[in-house]
């Protein structure tokens, strides 16, 4: 099966699809845990070591966190391959049991079991385990703490931590800031930590943590946001922000209060009045900052495709799960609008699932978010179906378009003017429909010149017709000979104006 969900967090009447990773960058909440040593103990099931996360922290070691369950295969798996063993052997605290005396000094990994059901006695190979976590290789107990929480603890860590499915492997910087490593080698462990930032060591340091403005912009002023980091040891009281574009500065924004070491804050800059997207310089400062090495950060933002009129189509193709997938179109008061879910059937090694296409009829010159979500956190493409998605407007083309993600990814569009209004169409009708002979096109016209297509739901025209100075009511007809069976679009335009029907060929 693609994934091993959290079977286990149904135990909090929460269900695992409310969950997701924990976003590169986000904040690592504290947490103690008593874990067994298993060298201090014959049967390695003693509580005698009481392990707290921000400890390890301020002491400046980078703490790798696996989450698993001692039920799940592909955890057990990276359990044996030794790798964080041969990472803590090598990196972990000086004097520590297990670890070498040429150490390194800078890591610290810590493992939980994340089923907060499971048995102690079930860490050593008992009812429902695959074997005995304390020595997967029989050759000899495992030197990192483990723990096994009890069910309040775990959920909670599970929810903090955002674990959507075992194992989870983390790691967490000095400085708090989270990111997810993967069953990694013990050397590419190692290497990741390189990326962490040294502990706090002089009394001022703000760092720009990352850029948390959109990079989709739709239309009109655009409002910067950047979060900052206090990596110094004193309270940070001011900062300011400078927010340049080809050397000019094109908004600033300030912080002020009392900002803890290691605290993060979101500053929110001056509007762009008019902006047009582009490449954005952000540079936070301080009085006396200590290191202006990490003051900037960079951001390119892109503007919203917009579409000919108020009519899109979302095609989707999911990957082999598809019950995992859904989507919404949300306008900008954040109300959904269009949305898709509960595909299936999950095909697994069988293939991927091909979603019947959804228009939408949406409001003109207005703009648009389209998110889609995948609740095992790997996208709809790859290993289990290449899967992916698009979004056309009714000429055709491509609004937005994707499949390759983690938990979600986001698309901004902008619809066009209105299709044809009451004075240039009357009563447009398609009919019949479904149909099997012919489709047949009736509208009302002005005066005007017309274009009447069919196009198939890739925007790929299959028949166009265009007629001159059409006034009164008309009738185009297309024969459905040659033509395949499914979901078409029909298309009148006229004045750089158009609407559309949906029509489906039998």
């Amino acid at each position: 099966m693609k994934k091993l969900l959290l079977s286990a967090l149904l135990l909090s009447a929460t269900s695992a699809t409310t969950f997701a990773q924990l976003a590169p960058g986000s904040l690592a909440p504290d947490f103690t845990v008593s874990a067994y040593q298993p060298w201090l103990s014959a049967a390695g099931m003693t509580n005698n070591g009481s392990y707290k996360l921000y400890d390890y922290l301020d002491a400046g070691y980078t703490v790798i966190l696996d989450v698993s369950a001692t039920w799940c295969g592909p955890c057990w798996n990276y359990h044996l391959s030794g790798a964080l063993e041969d990472a803590y052997a090598a990196h972990g605290p000086a004097g520590a049991p297990g670890v070498s005396a040429n150490t390194t000094d800078d890591l610290m990994v810590i493992w939980i079991e994340g089923d907060g059901a499971t048995a102690d006695a079930t860490m050593l190979d008992g009812s429902g385990a695959i074997g005995d976590w304390t020595n997967p290789n029989a050759a000899g107990q495992i030197q990192f703490p483990m723990a096994n929480p009890i069910t309040a603890t775990a959920n909670t860590i599970n929810t903090n931590f955002g674990i959507a499915y075992f194992p989870t492997i983390y790691k967490i910087c000095p400085n708090r800031i989270v990111s997810e490593i993967g069953q990694a080698t013990a050397a590419a462990i190692y290497t990741s930590i390189g990326s962490c930032p040294p502990p706090a060591s002089s009394p001022a340091d703000v760092a720009a943590l990352s850029y948390t403005g959109s990079l989709v912009h739709c239309q009109g002023a655009y409002t910067p946001t950047v979060k900052i980091q206090n990596n110094g040891t004193s309270p940070l009281t001011a900062a300011t922000v400078t927010v340049t574009q080809g050397g000019t500065t094109v908004s600033t924004g300030t912080y002020s209060g009392s900002l803890a070491t290691y605290g993060v804050a979101t500053v929110t800059c001056t509007p762009i009045a008019s902006f047009m997207g582009g490449a954005l310089v952000v540079t936070v400062a301080t009085a006396a900052d200590a290191n202006a090495a990490n003051n900037g950060v960079n951001a390119t933002v892109s503007t919203a495709l917009v579409a000919s009129n108020q009519y899109v189509t979302v095609n989707l193709t999911t990957d082999a799960y598809a019950d995992e997938t859904s989507w919404t179109i949300k306008n900008s008061a954040g109300t959904t609008v269009a949305s898709g879910g509960g595909y299936g059937p999950n095909l697994g090694a069988a293939g991927q699932t091909v979603e019947t296409p959804v228009q939408a009829n949406l409001t003109p010159n207005t703009c648009y978010t389209f998110e889609i979500l995948d609740v095992y956190g790997d996208g709809i493409c790859c290993q289990y179906g290449d899967g992916g998605y698009t979004i056309i407007d009714a000429s055709g083309a491509t609004l937005a378009s994707g499949g390759t993600f983690g938990d979600s990814e986001q698309k901004v569009f902008k619809t066009g003017v209105a299709g044809l209004n009451e004075m240039e169409t009357i009563a447009l009708n398609v009919f019949p429909n479904p149909a099997s002979d012919l489709v047949n096109v009736s509208f009302e016209a002005n005066n005007n010149d017309f274009s009447v297509s069919l196009v198939d739901i890739q925007g790929r025209t299959i028949a166009t017709k265009s007629f001159t100075n059409l006034v009164g009511s008309q009738l185009v007809s297309f024969s459905t000979e040659g033509i395949a069976k499914g979901s078409y679009i029909v298309t009148v335009t006229s004045n750089g104006a158009t609407t559309t029907k949906n029509v489906v060929v039998r």
